[in-house]
């Protein structure tokens, strides 16, 4: 029982030291102030001077900017079409050479006829026969021996006549499968003696004089994309080398799956207006194409690095410097400060955004370092960064050019 009361006046006089200790710590005298820093001068620097900022920046530049669209596509022939028979036959005979050059109206394939030619002969026949009475009648009505009547059924005998005839030479015709016009015939799905239905594929036959691209534009281009617009095409099977194209016509619907817009294009400078050579044979139906369409050329449109642009609450803005104003409370080395510009946005290439609004050519913006710039007029120093080498990092003023090392 002693021990407790022991224990707890030790913990109480505990206490009251250490409330003690903590009340002499804070009204005690206060820590001595440390000493301000100085400008460069020897001068003391002012307390209230904001902090300057490093940044990079890059003028606005001008270059000529393409506004283009690339997309992929599909090499095809002017006029292509799959031969096939109309008629069921047996096949007499095959008028051309895999891969070989065709005429239009030439016979390609031949199917077996001799009933077809038969026929024809007995509807000849009877059409010379009908013939003969109407003369025959003629004669007769003209002597009165016959009626007016009997010369006028004689007269649709001889056109029931000729149609029949008709008739038969058209399924004659149709035992024959033609060429609908010049060009290269494919490789042969059939042989000689082979029994083929209607419909069944013979032979592919292409007319590789005038060569084609279809492909395919998001519907977002539907209003810049126009006849008469060029095309550049780059084929994988053809490195280095660049086709010209105009567009030939654009698809007035939409494809409701994928909402793209379809395009085609026709090649100039192949075909039958280009000199003959290895290009001839090269371009193929079904190869995979690149094409590039060009909207139109900017030859003064205003560019910057993509670094440059600040998005923010749904807008773009750029970061400019701004010669600093006499009176300014800022050091006497700086020459600038910042403004937030908003701007508006072209076309992207390669890195590059052309700036519709906002900027003029020649005006500085800041590619890094619009982190540390949080309000407009902030004071800034511009930095260049060493480039390899070994060399150490380099501040440059952008008025005076005097080149300082930076501190890491």
């Amino acid at each position: 029982m002693a021990n407790r009361f022991v224990y707890s006046g030790v913990a109480v006089v505990g206490m009251a030291l250490s409330g003690a200790v903590a009340w002499w710590l804070q009204s005690g005298p206060t820590q001595a102030q440390p000493v301000s820093a100085k400008a460069p001068g020897g001068k003391p620097a002012s307390p209230a001077a904001p902090r300057v900022a490093g940044v990079e920046v890059v003028q606005v530049a001008v270059a000529p900017l393409r506004d283009d669209v690339q997309a992929v596509g599909t090499l095809r022939a002017r006029q292509s079409v799959m031969l096939r028979p109309e008629s069921v036959g047996r096949i007499t005979a095959l008028n051309f050479q895999d891969g070989g050059r065709v005429r239009k109206g030439q016979v390609v394939v031949q199917l077996d006829d001799q009933l077809q030619r038969a026929e024809l002969q007995q509807m000849q026949a009877q059409l010379g026969v009908a013939q003969a009475n109407f003369k025959r009648t003629q004669e007769l009505v003209a002597a009165n021996f016959m009626s007016q009547q009997a010369l006028d059924t004689s007269a649709a005998n001889v056109q029931v006549a000729q149609a029949q005839v008709a008739l038969s030479q058209a399924r004659l015709s149709r035992m024959a499968v033609r060429a609908p016009f010049d060009g290269v015939a494919g490789i042969r799905m059939v042989n000689v003696g082979d029994y083929v239905k209607d419909g069944v594929d013979l032979v592919a036959l292409e007319e590789p004089q005038r060569m084609l691209i279809d492909y395919r534009l998001p519907e977002r281009y539907g209003a810049k994309v126009k006849r008469g617009q060029g095309v550049e095409v780059t084929l994988d099977p053809l490195p280095g080398r660049t086709f010209k194209a105009v567009v030939q016509a654009v698809d007035p619907l939409l494809d409701a799956n994928g909402r793209s817009l379809a395009v085609r294009a026709v090649l100039i400078g192949v075909g039958k207006d280009a000199a003959p050579g290895p290009l001839q044979n090269a371009l193929r139906s079904g190869m995979f194409a690149r094409v590039t369409t060009v909207f139109g050329v900017n030859p003064q449109a205003l560019v910057v690095p993509e670094e440059a642009i600040v998005p923010q609450a749904g807008k773009q803005f750029v970061i400019k410097l701004m010669p600093a104003q006499a009176g300014a409370n800022l050091p006497p080395e700086v020459k600038f400060v910042s403004q937030r510009q908003e701007v508006q946005l072209g076309v992207r290439r390669a890195g590059k955004v052309q700036l519709t609004t906002g900027v003029n050519a020649g005006d500085t913006v800041v590619v890094a370092g619009q982190q540390r710039l949080q309000k407009d007029g902030s004071p800034v120093r511009v930095v260049e960064l060493g480039r390899g080498g070994g060399k150490p990092d380099r501040a440059v003023s952008a008025a005076s050019g005097v080149v300082t090392p930076v501190s890491r």
